[in-house]
């Protein structure tokens, strides 16, 4: 099956018009959840290429998981009437068993025990079990103690799940867990979108490749390895466009190629609005371009627009300000786009373990490491060295920092909001 889906809508329109003030955080994020919807096909794969992939179509059960009660341990499966009350109960050992795949071909009388193996069908006749370890054989009989709990280890149809009921929401990412489920109830495929298409794009006439002569004034790309293993935690077709220089002409031309044949367009750099800048300016040539000035630490200068059908992101062009906007803003934009569900970090509150004044009205993200007191207690220590282009503060970090904009002021045991890098799937 390949399902076609309306065409891309417009991701932004004139409420989004640049504005000298700097748009808060959460309004900008707000503003983008409501806007962005999935823009790819589906189809079905067979199982072994689900995983990663986003589901296209809730699962439903069409059958009972297990399907029918069978016994979770190793021992004597018996009806809980055929007990006594208060004391040692003897029954009399039926012949056979049932054993995984080899059910017992009778019916278990009252005062009867049959002896069963993990995963076998509950005998007719049967409610609980016992293990082994915990009954006497004696000969043809066996001593069942006091106390036994009727349906004990004893697994019942469709307790796992039921015929009819959801077991898979739509737009869930298809985890090992998640396939598992689905080749439980007997699937081969599954109903994916299929891989959003993103270009991604270094420029500046100072960035060359890694391994190239580094002359004065040039610095080695680091934004395209940062952002190829970002996007690959979403499950996206990445496809590197290179370096591209300053050079209004060569951008305009490149922009509306890839444009042509992408979902989305990734760029660091030239997202500003100074003289070489030409990034931003051939998107509101090609399209429409709504530029923010995001009131965040690090990060401020980040676009985005669309030219065509392709959503457009630009990124700041210091590593670490890149890797933060995409985690914050691009990441939940992109999974939105591939058919996901709008993602956002889950954080917790940890103990801060240094002191700091910040400006009112900005949020920022500080890069920190969780550390432990002499109490053995879990306090959040932030990276010292916070230039946006210290690529060595991500790799000591164990996430983020997140302070609000409200708060000026923090002191050595404050509570703050940690963001690990766990959360972001990292």
């Amino acid at each position: 099956m390949n399902k076609d889906v309306p065409s891309a809508k417009p991701l932004l329109d004139d409420c989004f018009a640049h504005d000298l003030k700097r748009m808060p955080a959460r309004e900008a994020l707000d503003m983008l959840r409501e806007r962005v919807s999935t823009v790819v096909s589906q189809e079905i794969v067979p199982l072994e290429q689900a995983y990663g992939r986003f589901l296209a179509e809730a699962l439903i059960a069409d059958r009972d998981v297990p399907a029918f009660t069978n016994v979770a341990v190793d021992g004597y499966a018996f009806a809980h009437q055929s007990l006594v009350t208060g004391g040692e109960s003897r029954l009399r050992l039926a012949a056979g068993r049932s054993a995984a795949g080899q059910p017992f071909p009778g019916v278990v009388r009252r005062d009867e025990a049959v002896r069963v193996l993990t995963g076998g069908a509950l005998p007719e006749g049967t409610d609980t079990a016992l293990m082994q370890e915990d009954v006497v054989v004696h000969g043809d009989y066996v001593l069942i103690p006091a106390g036994v709990r009727r349906g004990a280890n004893c697994r019942l149809a469709g307790e796992d799940m039921k015929a009819g009921e959801t077991v898979l929401a739509s737009s869930c990412r298809l985890r090992p867990q998640e396939v598992g489920v689905a080749a439980a109830l007997g699937r081969t495929g599954l109903p994916v979108f299929r891989p959003l298409k993103v270009a991604l794009v270094s420029s500046g006439d100072e960035v060359v490749p890694p391994g190239e002569p580094l002359a004065h004034g040039m610095t080695y790309d680091s934004n395209s390895a940062i952002l190829k293993g970002l996007l690959q935690t979403i499950g996206v077709d990445v496809s590197d466009q290179g370096i591209w220089p300053d050079q209004e002409g060569l951008i305009l031309s490149k922009l509306a190629e890839i444009a042509a044949t992408h979902d989305a367009i990734i760029t660091t750099g030239g997202a500003s609005r100074g003289d070489e800048d030409h990034m931003v300016k051939a998107v509101e040539k090609l399209g429409s371009l709504h530029f923010w000035q995001i009131a965040v630490k690090p990060g401020r200068p980040l676009a985005f627009g669309q030219i065509d059908k392709a959503v457009f992101i630009g990124l700041p062009g210091n590593p670490v300000a890149a890797m933060v906007c995409f985690l914050l803003f691009g990441r939940p934009v992109l999974t939105a786009l591939a058919g996901g569900r709008w993602t956002e970090p889950v954080g917790y509150q940890v103990r801060a373990d240094f002191s700091m004044k910040k400006k009112p009205g900005r949020r920022e993200y500080l890069r920190a490491k969780l550390v432990m007191n002499d109490d053995g207690e879990r306090w959040v220590s932030k990276i010292e060295r916070e230039g946006s282009g210290i690529i060595t503060s991500l790799t000591e970090a164990d996430g983020l920092i997140d302070i609000a904009e409200t708060i000026t002021l923090i002191n050595p045991g404050d509570p703050v909001s940690f963001l690990p890098f766990s959360s972001f799937d990292l």
